[in-house]
């Protein structure tokens, strides 16, 4: 009875719930079980730990958010998939605060359940994967310069963006976007002419 009354899509959501109310620390065997009512043998039945209740929890939340992130670089829309950020944090506030505010290390301390170390992995060559096609579409190259270069306009400023608004549990203003937009657009910009000097410099020096 309690195997069927109690599904992991259950447990999930009872996690993802506490750890919205007080973070993921807040999420134990005790606190889940307690919110559904469930035994805590139903709970074994399902996640042999804590730990795979917690990683699959974020591992879900982490590739929610990159599902249209990836869409944009695949396409070749730089500008969108740094406005990703802000526009998926307005529709996914709780689970925005889950991901940006907390750590993968929060979720899970210490070595990852073997059941997620291949999602995880994937997950990470995948956003390693945006970075360099969106260096190379928009720098002709990915270097390590124009990797960090890529992270820093597509991750780290729509983060830093939002951080603020996050903290204090409200939607991100207009505004937000706008920030993102001007320091990609400077960025990018900036970096084109850098690098029509340099070759500029190369043919001047190979005369």
């Amino acid at each position: 009875m309690g195997r069927a009354q109690f599904d992991n899509a259950r447990f999930l959501g009872a996690a993802r719930d506490i750890a919205h109310e007080i973070g993921p620390a807040g999420v134990t065997v005790g606190s889940v079980t307690q919110r559904l009512g469930a035994p805590t043998g139903s709970f074994y039945y399902r996640f042999p730990s804590r730990d795979l209740l917690l990683g699959e929890l974020w591992l879900a939340t982490a590739l929610a958010f990159q599902e249209d992130f990836v869409a944009a670089i695949e396409t070749g829309h730089g500008l969108a998939a740094a406005l990703h950020t802000p526009v998926w944090v307005r529709a996914h506030l709780d689970d925005a605060r889950l991901l940006l505010l907390y750590h993968r290390d929060d979720f899970v301390q210490g070595e990852w359940p073997k059941a997620l170390k291949r999602g995880v992995a994937l997950q990470a060559q995948r956003v390693d994967a945006c970075y360099e096609k969106f260096a190379r579409d928009t720098f002709g190259e990915a270097n390590p310069e124009q990797l960090r270069i890529a992270q820093f306009v597509l991750a780290d400023v729509p983060k830093a963006a939002v951080i603020p608004h996050l903290r204090r549990r409200e939607s991100p203003p207009p505004v937000v976007d706008e920030l993102i937009r001007l320091t990609y657009r400077a960025i990018v910009q900036g970096r084109h002419a850098t690098n029509r000097r340099n070759r500029a410099g190369k043919r001047r020096r190979t005369i």
